[in-house]
C-alpha cells in the first residue's frame, strides 16, 4: 500500500486532486483507516491514475471521464485518441512558430532604420519562362506560402516529365496583382528560364515571356519566411528614389542548400519606364 502523499508523488499529481477524485466517485483508495480517515492507494492504481490524467489533457471533463472508465476505454484506444492529440499539439505549435517568425520581421521592419539598403539597378533581359499558375487572397505570408510552395513542388515534378523544356535558369517566383481593380487578390507564379520546343511535350507548364525591364534589385540572406524586411527596405528605396514600381515583382532563388538561413535570394523589383531616369 501506498500513502495518498506517496501515491501522488509517484502519479505526479497533487494530493488535494486525488481526494476530489475520491470525492466524485472517479479514484476510490483501496484502503481508508476506519480510525485515521487516512486512504491508502495500491500500486496497481497508477495505471488508473494515469489514464485519468491522460483523458483530463485532452480536454475531457471529469464527468466524461467517468463515463469513458466505466464504459471500459481500451489501452488501444487511449492511445489512438492520445497519438491524435499529439498531432494537433505538434501543428498548433509549428503554427505560432510560423507566426513568431512573421512577428520577427515585422520587428525588424519597424526597426530598420539603419544602414541604407544595397540597392543595385539592373536590366533585367527579356526571358521565355515556364511555369505555373495559382492565386493568393493576398500579399499576406499566411495567404502566399500556403500556395506557393506546392506550387514550387509541382513545377520540379512536371519539369521532370516535360521532353520539350530545357531549363535555363534557377526558380523565380512571379507576384503581381491578379486584377488592377482589386487591391488585395494575388497572382503568383513559380517558373524557371527555359527554352521550349514548338512540338515538345510540356506536361501542362504553362510559358511565360517577360520584357526587358530596368529593376532595383536587392540580396536577401536567410529564410526565405524572414524577406518581409528586405522587401519593404526596396519599396522605401524606390520611393525615396523618385521611382515607381512595375509588375510582377520577382524572387530569384541564387543559393538554396538544406539550411533555409544560408539561403540566398534575388529580390527583383521592375521599375515604371516613365520613372527610370
Amino acid at each position: 500500500m501506498l500513502s495518498i502523499g506517496d501515491f501522488a508523488r509517484h502519479g505526479q499529481v497533487s494530493v488535494r486532486m486525488l481526494r476530489h477524485y475520491d470525492g466524485i466517485g472517479l479514484l476510490r483508495p483501496a484502503y481508508v483507516d476506519p480510525v485515521t480517515g487516512y486512504r491508502n492507494y495500491d500500486a496497481g492504481q497508477l495505471a488508473e491514475l494515469n489514464q485519468i490524467v491522460a483523458l483530463k489533457d485532452l480536454g475531457f471533463s471529469l464527468d466524461q471521464v467517468r463515463t469513458m472508465i466505466a464504459d471500459g476505454i481500451s489501452p488501444t484506444e487511449l492511445r489512438a485518441m492520445l497519438t491524435l492529440r499529439r498531432a494537433e499539439l505538434e501543428q498548433t505549435l509549428a503554427e505560432g512558430a510560423a507566426r513568431l517568425t512573421q512577428l520577427e520581421a515585422r520587428l525588424r521592419g519597424i526597426d530598420a532604420a539603419g544602414p541604407a539598403p544595397a540597392v543595385v539597378l539592373k536590366q533585367l533581359p527579356a526571358r521565355r519562362f515556364v511555369g505555373l499558375t495559382g492565386s493568393a487572397a493576398s500579399f499576406t505570408p499566411d495567404d502566399i506560402t500556403p500556395v506557393i510552395r506546392p506550387l514550387c513542388g509541382e513545377l520540379g515534378n512536371r519539369l521532370a516529365g516535360a521532353e520539350g523544356v530545357h531549363p535555363a535558369g534557377r526558380l523565380t517566383c512571379l507576384y503581381e496583382r491578379a486584377d488592377a481593380a482589386d487591391e488585395e487578390q494575388v497572382r503568383l507564379r513559380a517558373t524557371v528560364p527555359a527554352a521550349v520546343d514548338a512540338d515538345g511535350n510540356r506536361n501542362g507548364l504553362e510559358v511565360y515571356d517577360l520584357p526587358t525591364v530596368r529593376a532595383a534589385t536587392l540580396v536577401h540572406r536567410g529564410p526565405i519566411d524572414q524577406v518581409l524586411p528586405a522587401w519593404q527596405a526596396l519599396a522605401r528605396w524606390i520611393d525615396e528614389n523618385g521611382y515607381r514600381s512595375a509588375e510582377p515583382a520577382r524572387e530569384l532563388y541564387l543559393d538554396c542548400p538544406d539550411d533555409p538561413a544560408q539561403w540566398v535570394t534575388e529580390l527583383q523589383e521592375p521599375l515604371a519606364p516613365d520613372t527610370v531616369h
